[in-house]
């Protein structure tokens, strides 16, 4: 229990440790870092739309750092939810259909619950899976924070996954980012338009996942979804109500 927590703290820390000492050798994506740069993508990503940020957020500096650093932060938490929400969005679909994984859940033989909606999939799932998935993002987290030559707060990649080098898997490395080996014969203009796809489809996922669970809650407020989206009785923003980890 506490190397789980250790390794969600350090995951959310070490996005605020300092990145003076890493390598900034790597060419990279230009990085937008000011408000200007922000309402210039702004158009390319959407030009109907344009510039949107009604709350000042690009205008503001989080936690002592100056303003192109929390600019990088929102662009990379941008980027990250959007991935997030584009599998939330498949899986939301995947589990509604009644789709699952033919092998057993855990090592005991549990299936994979019959569920009709990816949230009671969530509730049926073991404290212990739920512990181990929380350590797994919170290590990949921590990864990513620190194991990049150039941290996204200092100009370097938004959205970027540093690989799993040998020293880390032994025999070879492993691509998290670029698995297939696409991305290193693409250009920087090729790389730049894939990552505006990017966070384009990430927003209509944001977008989309939580209209599933608007639905779900709260039946007819998505009138498209009405009659689609299966109810669902429990409280989809506290995902451990049922369960004993709050009280650890």
């Amino acid at each position: 229990m506490k190397l789980l927590v250790a390794s969600l703290l350090a995951g959310c820390a070490a996005a605020f440790a300092p990145a003076s000492s890493r390598s900034s050798g790597r060419s990279s994506v230009a990085v937008s870092e000011s408000v200007s740069d922000l309402q210039d993508l702004a158009k390319k990503l959407n030009p109907v739309v344009s510039f949107y940020d009604p709350l000042d957020l690009s205008g503001k500096s989080f936690w002592g750092t100056s303003n192109e650093e929390t600019i990088g932060f929102l662009r990379e938490s941008e980027v990250k939810h959007g991935r997030i929400a584009m599998f939330a969005f498949v899986g939301y679909i995947v589990h509604a259909n009644g789709i699952k994984f033919p092998w057993p859940m855990q090592l005991d033989g549990t299936p994979f619950p019959t569920v009709s909606s990816a949230p009671e999939a969530w509730d049926a799932i073991s404290d212990a899976a739920k512990l181990q998935i929380f350590a797994f993002i919170g290590f990949l987290e921590f990864y990513r924070e620190v194991a990049c030559e150039k941290h996204y707060m200092k100009g370097g990649k938004i959205g970027e996954f540093p690989a799993f080098d040998a020293s880390v898997i032994p025999g070879g490395a492993l691509n998290y980012y670029d698995p297939f080996g696409k991305n290193k014969n693409m250009s920087a203009e090729q790389k730049e338009a894939g990552l505006r796809k990017e966070i384009n489809n990430g927003r209509l996922a944001m977008l989309g996942i939580f209209g599933f669970l608007s639905e779900a809650k709260i039946e007819g407020s998505v009138p498209a979804l009405k009659g689609i989206i299966p109810h669902y009785d429990g409280e989809v923003m506290a995902p451990l109500t049922n369960s004993i980890l709050p009280h650890f």
